[in-house]
């Protein structure tokens, strides 16, 4: 490099604390555009140039959505500090690997035991990095990631565990351990987009308009403050703990499928439905939440977790792709009913019942507390906001024909 880069400039302002913390956790919810992301990559990279013993493990709950997040983060702090040439990266599996011996190592949480069994070619993984932590709904999960942080390490090295995510509902175990019962051990702080000095006037008009119109959503997307949004489509919902197989032996207890596609930039996700006439009560048991999931592997996925002679309602914008999957073996899969006021239709039927979701929906669980209303009209109604909706919207392709659903078939 013939050119020296003045770390502080490369990094910029609001994370002082963070960056020289040593303790064992350091945990960051923030609004959006708080670069809190962007931030830890830059600490990870510099700092492993600086220990060439370290090694890091990075974590998401899917495997899958590591490559557009933190591997993106991790390969945009190493050209913002322009010390591309002393690291080498590969995608298959995602792995990151400095000159001098460190590497970066990328799990997600469903490879558990390969998690706990994971050793460094060279000097100990001593940093573990949670994104969007949130995603991890047991405590026991974090517990066994934060175990394979162990072992004597080097002078000079110390372990930590970081954890960066998006604020969402104050009942998740992170808010309890982290931010309410803190020690020495453990910096816990919530960052916002005031902190980011490479924003430019229409993100702060971004903020500032969603500050006027909408202050509950501000306090949460805008602030990093625990909450949910204002407007919100669904009121009527619980998330509760239930024994899904016990509720679907219940007479007339139907279940219903819903899938709708994506693929890099959107997930492809599968709402799992038991619904209870009697009662007016959807229980949400299961979902498929994944980036990058070719047909072949949306059909392996849906096959593993034993639905695969379900009747499945998927976006009929896709018929390539539904006709795939019925090739595949999935010969319950179905076009969903798509109309003039399909989607109002589809919310007004949620809205006549009471909704019960699993913990484990953690992804169902997140859309559902930032579902709300938009101010566009479509077909003469008002519709939801744009953006995460994906499991949403496979709940109503799951439910536009509940009526004539068959009983739980697995």
């Amino acid at each position: 490099m013939n050119e020296k880069i003045r770390l502080k400039e490369a990094v910029g302002k609001g994370y002082d604390e963070f960056w020289t913390f040593k303790g064992r956790y350091r945990v960051v919810k923030g609004g959006r555009a708080s670069k809190k992301s962007r931030t830890a990559a830059l600490w990870f990279i510099s700092n492993m140039m600086k220990h060439p013993d370290a090694n890091l493990l990075v974590i998401r709950k899917t495997y899958n959505a590591l490559e557009n997040s933190c591997f993106s983060e991790l390969k945009w702090a190493i050209d913002r500090l322009q010390v591309g040439e002393l690291w080498t990266m590969k995608t298959s599996p995602l792995e990151m690997s400095f000159v001098n011996g460190g590497k970066i190592y990328f799990k997600g949480l469903s490879d558990s035991m390969k998690v706990t069994g994971i050793t460094a070619d060279k000097g100990k993984i001593c940093w573990l990095w949670i994104d969007e932590a949130y995603e991890i709904n047991d405590e026991n999960d974090f517990n066994m990631l934060d175990e394979s942080i162990r072992g004597k390490i080097n002078p000079g090295l110390f372990k930590q565990t970081t954890l960066t995510f998006n604020p969402w509902s104050g009942n998740h175990w992170l808010k309890k351990r982290f931010f309410d019962n803190t020690d020495d051990g453990v910096l816990a702080i919530t960052t916002d987009y005031t902190c980011n000095e490479w924003l430019d006037s229409a993100d702060l008009h971004f903020f500032e308009k969603m500050c006027r119109d909408n202050p509950r959503r501000f306090k949460v997307a805008g602030k990093g403050d625990w909450g949910v949004c204002d407007g919100l489509v669904y009121e009527n919902w619980e998330e509760s703990e239930f024994d899904y197989k016990k509720i679907a032996g219940k007479k007339g207890v139907r279940s219903a499928f819903g899938l709708d596609f994506g693929y890099t930039a959107d997930p492809t996700a599968l709402c799992c439905m038991l619904v209870d006439d009697s009662d007016k009560i959807i229980y949400i048991f299961d979902e498929m939440y994944e980036y990058g999931l070719s047909n072949r592997k949306i059909y392996d996925v849906i096959r593993s977790k034993g639905y695969k002679k379900e009747v499945i309602f998927a976006d009929s914008a896709e018929p390539k792709s539904i006709d795939e999957l019925y090739s595949l073996g999935l010969r319950g899969i179905r076009k969903a009913r798509k109309g003039k006021d399909s989607v109002s239709h589809g919310i007004q039927f949620v809205q006549g019942y009471k909704l019960v979701v699993s913990p484990k929906c953690v992804n169902f669980l997140k859309e559902i507390m930032a579902y709300s209303w938009g101010n566009s009209i479509v077909d003469g109604r008002v519709a939801p906001k744009r953006g995460d909706n994906h499991l949403m919207d496979a709940m109503r392709y799951g439910l536009t024909e509940v009526s004539s659903g068959g009983r739980f078939g697995f």
